[in-house]
């Protein structure tokens, strides 16, 4: 399956879908997306960490998935799924300067962050 969706990762592709539907996918998967994005960019996480990252986030990124992102409220559920599972199996090498990097660029794009669907998010993925 990470063969399937690991070609369809790049930067720009990412930067795009997150800046188009970053309200519409919510908070949760957006930070879930940045958090995936900023392990991508650490030098310090293995190679086998980033195919995972780079499965999850070409996942997130293709326009066919299983759930259309254009459905209201469920539309980036199964996104969402993708992400976890991914953040959950790498959860080790998310470090506190990852997050801080994930929510300063959600503080730009929501302004308000809600800290208890962070937390929610933690709880799912550690």
């Amino acid at each position: 399956m990470k063969e399937d969706y690991q070609q369809h990762y790049s930067d720009e592709s990412f930067r795009s879908k997150l800046k188009s539907y970053a309200k519409t996918a919510g908070l949760q998967v957006v930070y879930a997306a940045l958090l995936l994005y900023y392990l991508m960019k650490d030098n310090s996480v293995p190679l086998k960490a980033k195919v995972t990252i780079a499965a999850a986030l070409g996942y997130f990124i293709l326009p066919m998935d299983a759930i259309p992102d254009l459905a209201p409220l469920i539309g980036f559920s199964d996104d969402l799924g993708v992400l976890i599972f991914a953040l959950s199996q790498i959860s080790s090498h998310i470090t506190p300067e990852v997050k801080d990097k994930a929510k300063g660029q959600l503080q730009t794009w929501f302004k308000q962050i809600d800290q208890e669907e962070i937390d929610k998010l933690h709880d799912k993925i550690f």
